[in-house]
């Protein structure tokens, strides 16, 4: 298929209608000789796994405004990147993304490597994250399969086995179809019908360039196609909060997370472990140091990859002077926003102030 016209069609469709997004290089200033910049392809890579294109974009701005170059991101304190990154998510990427940033710098003189073997020595860079630099960014060619690629490829040739077995399929199918001619924008291209066109439901098949190729189109199997695995059911998990505020600043409590582990290196209310047979009627037993603790009414929900979180919120307002810390310190009201806080923890801070 490398050979034939349908990477053309493709191509001359992603030439008019591509996403303008600001970690991209318009198709029309590549052919004027503008080159991608792999450090902002890395970065946009690592933030769009598992998040969108219109969640990603601040984050991405800012981290680019802050820390322009690789090296600079390496150079940087790994509390401020945590605190950059506090709402995307999957932290342990965080702490990754500062790992490479500085294996970038020490190891390869501040440039990313260009093959996909190099860049998969690299920490927190998967398959997908290599092959997506190395051709996005060096124009090495190299199947690129996210969740857009996997609809569109497995429409294209009806493929009907389930995900995630059909994973090896589809990428042996995008490897074919990718052209040695300008793989970087035709794996963007791939993308961007997806995003656009080739949606989950209702694709606009009338408006796709690939329509007189494509297997499934127009048809109702369209939107059946990926097929996934049905999910397992998640399990539950209990746990407490305790939100203590001076009752003069209105300063609260904060402490660091343990490094490893889920959202390790990040900033949390005080709170107990999270379990299945946590028993919330107890939770006192379990606070941090004794005060007036009072429940909130309500729960904080939560859902995880692998489970969903319910927190009970307790809040006592205190005189700092009488608490004894071992580890935490006190925010104040205008340090909060500041903070390295996940999105589970500002529901917790939120809910008991």
């Amino acid at each position: 298929m490398r050979t034939d016209s349908h990477h053309h069609l493709l191509l001359d469709w992603y030439d008019r209608h591509a996403r303008s997004l600001p970690w991209r290089v318009s198709p029309q200033n590549r052919a004027l000789g503008e080159v991608p910049d792999p450090y902002r392809i890395w970065l946009s890579e690592v933030m769009l796994q598992q998040t969108t294109v219109a969640a990603v974009k601040d984050y991405f701005e800012k981290f680019t405004r802050t820390w322009p170059t690789v090296t600079d991101l390496a150079e940087a304190p790994e509390e401020d990147v945590m605190k950059a990154w506090a709402g995307l998510g999957y932290y342990s990427r965080a702490r990754n993304l500062k790992k490479c940033a500085e294996e970038v710098a020490t190891t390869f003189g501040g440039r990313f490597p260009e093959t996909e073997q190099d860049l998969l020595s690299l920490p927190g860079i998967g398959p997908y994250t290599a092959a997506a630099i190395a051709t996005i960014a060096f124009d090495r060619h190299a199947a690129v399969v996210d969740g857009n690629v996997e609809r569109v490829v497995s429409r294209l040739y009806q493929i009907e086995t389930p995900l995630p077995d059909a994973k090896p399929e589809i990428r042996a199918r995008m490897a074919e179809l990718t052209p040695d001619e300008r793989p970087g924008d035709f794996a963007q291209a791939v993308m961007d019908l997806g995003a656009t066109i080739c949606t989950p439901k209702r694709p606009a098949c009338a408006l796709c360039p690939w329509r007189e190729k494509c297997k499934v189109q127009s048809s109702s199997l369209a939107e059946t196609l990926p097929r996934k695995a049905p999910k397992k059911q998640k399990p539950t998990r209990y746990g407490a909060a305790f939100v203590a505020i001076d009752r003069d600043s209105g300063a609260v409590l904060l402490r660091r997370r343990p490094p490893k582990g889920l959202l390790g290196g990040m900033t949390e209310v005080p709170g107990t472990e999270w379990a299945e047979d946590f028993d919330p009627s107890d939770a006192v037993s379990c606070a941090p140091f004794p005060a007036d603790w009072k429940r909130k009414t309500g729960e904080v929900k939560h859902t995880f990859t692998h489970f969903h979180l319910l927190l009970s919120i307790f809040r006592a307002e205190v005189d700092p002077d009488a608490v004894s810390l071992e580890d935490g310190w006190w925010s104040a009201p205008a340090e909060q926003q500041d903070e390295a806080l996940p999105t589970v923890m500002r529901k917790a801070l939120a809910a008991g102030l």
